[in-house]
């Protein structure tokens, strides 16, 4: 999740379809493999799947079933890569458990460390954990190093080390027969999101290769995502993280998101209160429907400050909007290469957010639950 301007993871499975969302169901006693559990979340059947990134520390997919009547088809984790041996006991938990849940794992590494961090070694153990997670049942899709083009992540804005650490890293998750890669960066509102600690400097390379249109310097106008890009052939999806921060930077008013903003983002024409950025690339052409690989919005939740709870819209309003744009009706219709959404279903410090206390979630909040049933109509026919 981005700290700096332009941006920044529900029970029985659920899909939209072109008309409704709907609910699918599989059968308890014939869960499909691993790589046929991945295989059916990329599948283009006119349905797309949701998931949620839930708050570990105090929630599971079973304690987030019970409290919500709602069962993911994906659960995100995120995790400092490389990680310590008590760590790697509790992702072997959570791989078990989403595995009982007859759900997939996002496995989100984060080489807090530096990209050098990742190393041959490293990667071994790590095919070596994701074959042992299939054997038992546990799909696995990995997202490493995400929003990489941002400037607030120490693996940030270096395009070329980034791209030949991801390849290495695609290469081991693909040893495994049940795990796929994800490349995930942030979109582009706001690139190339100066003032992070991590943004790359005139005159070092990395600067050099993120200008891109050769003007001496790196602005909006410069591509935010091809010069991340390991290629067609290291990637088996792609991802966005995609946001309601609210309208301008400093983030943190509590404010309705304009109508079309989530479309507009996904496809580089939002020209709004936060700016015009429709010099941006159509990230769903370029990236799914070009090479023809599964898109997923990476994370996506829209900001409610409750350190400014006086000031601006309420959370219900908030949220009921942005639900609407999220879960429209039309989305697969008009995103036919979309195949997942993860809720970021959280409550967090932001540090750079006015008042710091923020919620994201849907489902602490009993009376946001209710809402979001009105809100998709169909759903709650189903739920009922």
């Amino acid at each position: 999740m981005s700290r700096l301007p332009g941006g920044l993871g529900l029970l029985a499975a659920v899909a939209v379809t072109a008309g409704a969302l709907a609910v699918l169901t599989s059968p308890a006693l014939s869960r499909p493999r691993p790589a046929e559990r991945l295989a059916a979340l990329a599948r283009d059947d006119g349905q797309v799947r949701f998931g949620v990134h839930p708050q570990w520390s105090q929630d599971d997919p079973d304690r987030y079933t019970a409290r919500t009547a709602m069962r993911p088809y994906v659960y995100g984790e995120f995790v400092r890569f490389p990680y310590s041996s008590a760590v790697a006991a509790q992702l072997d938990r959570k791989a078990e458990q989403s595995a009982a849940a007859d759900s997939t794992l996002l496995l989100t590494l984060e080489p807090h460390d530096g990209l050098s961090a990742v190393t041959d070694d490293i990667l071994r153990d790590l095919t070596v954990t994701l074959r042992r997670w299939n054997e038992a049942g546990t799909a696995v899709l990995v997202r490493f190093a995400h929003e990489m083009n941002g400037s607030w992540y120490s693996w940030g804005q270096q395009p070329l080390q980034y791209v030949d650490t991801f390849r290495r890293v695609a290469q081991a998750v693909r040893a495994a027969p049940g795990s796929q890669i994800l490349w995930s960066p942030n979109e582009g509102g706001g690139y190339p999101f100066e003032g992070g600690w991590f943004e790359a400097q005139p005159g070092t390379a990395a600067h050099a290769m993120l200008d891109t249109d050769a003007d001496g310097s790196v602005t909006q106008s410069d591509d935010p995502y091809r010069p991340y890009y390991p290629g067609d052939e290291h990637v088996d999806w792609v991802g966005q993280s995609l946001y309601h921060f609210g309208d301008s930077y400093p983030w943190g008013e509590n404010a309705v998101p304009e109508p079309g903003k989530f479309a507009a983002k996904l496809t580089g024409t939002y020209d709004g209160l936060a700016g015009d950025e429709s010099a941006l690339p159509d990230f769903h052409r370029e990236y799914a429907l070009r090479p023809g690989k599964p898109l997923a919005i990476s994370e996506t939740s829209a900001l409610y400050n409750q350190g400014q709870a006086e000031v601006g819209s309420s959370n219900q309003q908030i949220k009921t909007a942005w639900l609407a744009q999220v879960f429209a009706d039309d989305l697969p219709a008009r995103f036919p290469g979309l195949r997942l959404i993860m809720w970021f279903e959280q409550d967090k410090l932001e540090p750079d957010v006015p008042g710091g206390a923020t919620s994201w979630s849907l489902s602490r909040d009993p009376s946001l639950i209710q809402m979001f049933r009105r809100a998709v109509p169909s759903w709650l026919d189903e739920r009922s």
